[in-house]
């Protein structure tokens, strides 16, 4: 490995800041939803970065994009990396966008080593992962891996009823090649943690093991809309409130399962949404995640029991749906080893740690030996306008990156 292998941090920083500035908000996040007039900004802005570095580009049906630097046997599968520039409405700055342009950081610098790896490496925008637009999560690298076949993909609809398919293609990203099918040699995702733990550890690096499992699940209660004033109590069918105590049960669900249990009940609409009109309908999700699935299958369950009893308890009736089931993930051993001996080679302060949240990295070890490489986020918060990471957090990862890529690269 030569030991000149850095990358240029300032030069990573000014990236992210300069995406930052596409769907900006007031407390300093982004609103860049996917699929949106800012999504295909940002996409397009990255394709220009990446054909500037002598990148070709191939965009698939899912508007999965991949920038491609030629290896000396460019016939060979490539070493690839990337996230997602989706983000939630009140985003923050290095969610997805951080792993994105590391990728691109990485090619720019072996650019400027004139360093020729064996294989060729791509940088990776995975459409969609946030499920924030369109559920579930992770849609278009789920397809990409086989999770998902494409005409689910193409079909999944946001509130206001328009598909992915019909998205990708009035903002220009609905591309010719077929999605997945072909062999990638390894998959790395940088990423920041999106949690306390390294900050609290005072690491610089998180070498990711694997991600828990996530359940996901859409339920509607349906009871009976009637006046605020003259409803008696006791005859009551108000959806909202079996809603209610589902809610305090799936938290109690969280706490009952520690350690590493989280339970979430994080979208709700209620109808007809009147001040004086008891609620007839309640929609709301439940997210769980657990790193042993059978832990998971307990806590699913028991949101389930919580559920049928505040039907029963309010005399609601009920549409109860998992749409979207991510086993406990383990990352593939020898691209952990990548990452650690490029932490260490580096001598950055290190940490084993499980991701606690879904990554397009947790789909793509199902098709290729894969492994994500974590740096800290200020105060654990992301998902959040307030998100934030140093300069020198977000160049030390992209540096570990870099290692484990060109060793990964350099096998034949």
């Amino acid at each position: 490995m030569a030991t000149n292998l850095k990358i240029n941090a300032d030069r990573l920083w000014d990236s992210l800041m300069e995406m930052a500035r596409i769907g900006a908000t007031e407390k300093g996040g982004v609103c860049r939803l996917a699929l949106t007039d800012l999504d295909r900004q940002a996409r397009d802005l990255f394709v220009k970065w990446c054909r500037e570095a002598g990148c070709s580009i191939r965009i698939d049906k899912m508007g999965n994009v991949f920038a491609r630097r030629p290896g000396k046997d460019d016939s060979l599968a490539p070493v690839m990396t990337g996230s997602h520039i989706d983000s939630q409405p009140t985003g923050g700055k290095f969610d997805g966008a951080y792993g994105v342009l590391c990728g691109l950081e990485v090619i720019r610098t072996l650019n400027d080593l004139k360093y020729e790896t064996l294989r060729p490496i791509e940088a990776a925008i995975w459409t969609n992962e946030e499920g924030s637009r369109f559920a579930p999560a992770m849609v278009a690298s789920g397809v990409f891996a086989g999770v998902f076949d494409l005409d689910y993909g193409l079909s999944r609809a946001d509130q206001e009823g328009k598909t992915m398919g019909d998205e990708l293609k009035r903002i220009g990203y609905y591309g010719d090649d077929e999605v997945g099918g072909r062999p990638v040699h390894a998959f790395f995702e940088a990423h920041i943690e999106q949690g306390p733990i390294l900050e609290a550890e005072k690491k610089t690096i998180g070498i990711v093991q694997g991600a828990q499992g996530q359940r996901w699940f859409e339920v509607t209660f349906t009871g009976q809309e009637a006046h605020a004033g003259p409803t008696p109590m006791k005859v009551r069918k108000d959806a909202l409130v079996g809603a209610a105590q589902v809610i305090a049960a799936i938290n109690q669900i969280g706490h009952d399962n520690q350690p590493f249990a989280c339970a979430t009940v994080g979208m709700i609409n209620s109808s007809p949404n009147s001040r004086n009109v008891i609620p007839g309908k309640v929609f709301f999700t439940i997210d769980l995640r657990h790193p042993d699935d059978e832990v998971l299958s307990k806590m699913a369950a028991e949101a389930k029991a919580a559920c049928d009893a505040a039907v029963a308890k309010n005399r609601l009736e009920m549409d109860f749906k998992e749409i979207w089931y991510s086993p406990p993930v383990k990352f593939d051993a020898s691209c952990v080893a990548a990452v650690k001996k490029g932490t260490e080679e580096l001598g950055f302060d290190n940490l084993d740690i499980i991701s606690g949240a879904g990554h397009d990295a947790c789909y793509m070890n199902r098709v290729a030996p894969t492994a994500m490489v974590f740096i800290p986020c200020e105060g654990g918060i992301s998902h959040n306008e307030i998100e934030n990471a140093t300069k020198e957090d977000c160049g030390a990862g992209c540096d570990v990156l870099l290692r484990a890529m060109v060793e990964r690269a350099n096998a034949a």
